[in-house]
């Protein structure tokens, strides 16, 4: 069985793919202080509650934009499933296509999943919003190469942001609310930062769509990708595990060109 795993600046997930489908999927909380043995008897404890106790995992493929939980990352892959790792952004992963962008850039490894998930399931023409502690827009061209994007702060970070920097105002959670014009402050924040999100990602992806010169798909992934897709007509699909299944096809492409 293939583990995958997918470290973010906030969260870490980790999924269980048997070749065709996810068994399990489970997140947890980015800390590079977490040893191999703490990943290892959480993970184990969540398997086991899943009635997955039993599965052999051999192979594992990393995804992570926060090097310093690498390192017990390997030594969880070594001393529990004895099995070297492949990290996706590392000279000796190959990708099914390679990115172009400017000389000595290297794309983070999540955007490189995200365009090759999404040039496996829809082909190329992509953007790929991703809402995770960035928001980013990640352009998958015709023939499947990670050709650029856009960073802008993620939704969680602005409020974040905005709790911290005035003092008179409350830290809210974000949800659709029902008026754009609120009638009390935490409305008047919600209004914000919902309807402001979804201005900059029809925005962004207009312009995108226009300096790319060629109609695309626009694919929404995760955590809160469901919730702006309600508030108006912004993707044309949302794909919660599309970071994760590209990994697989990383790992795939691997193993048929060692």
């Amino acid at each position: 069985m293939l583990l995958c795993i997918d470290t973010g600046n906030t969260n870490t997930v980790f999924s269980i793919w048997d070749g065709n489908a996810f068994l399990g999927t489970w997140r947890a909380s980015t800390e590079h202080q977490r040893t191999a043995d703490q990943y290892f008897v959480w993970l184990s404890t969540l398997m086991e509650a899943k009635g997955l106790k039993d599965v052999p995992i051999d192979e594992v493929v990393i995804s992570s934009t926060v090097p310093r939980v690498v390192f017990n990352l390997r030594v969880l892959c070594d001393r529990y499933f004895n099995c070297r790792p492949l990290v996706v952004g590392k000279p000796e992963c190959l990708l099914p296509v390679p990115f172009r962008v400017d000389p000595g850039t290297r794309p983070g490894p999540d955007r490189l999943a995200n365009a090759a998930g999404a040039f496996d399931r829809h082909g190329g023409n992509i953007v790929v919003v991703d809402f995770g502690t960035a928001t980013n827009f990640d352009v998958v061209a015709q023939d499947g190469a990670y050709v650029g994007g856009v960073i802008a702060p993620g939704v969680n970070l602005s409020l974040e942001a905005l709790h911290a920097g005035a003092a008179a105002l409350p830290h809210v959670d974000i949800s659709q609310p029902d008026r754009v014009i609120g009638a009390n402050t935490i409305a008047c924040i919600q209004s914000g930062v919902f309807w402001g999100y979804t201005g900059l990602i029809e925005g962004l992806t207009r312009r995108i769509k226009e300096e790319y010169g060629a109609p695309m798909k626009v694919i929404g992934t995760g955590g809160l990708a469901p919730l702006f897709a309600a508030g108006d007509t912004l993707f044309d699909r949302i794909e919660d595990d599309l970071t994760m299944h590209g990994l697989t096809v990383i790992h795939q492409f691997n193993k048929d060109n060692v």
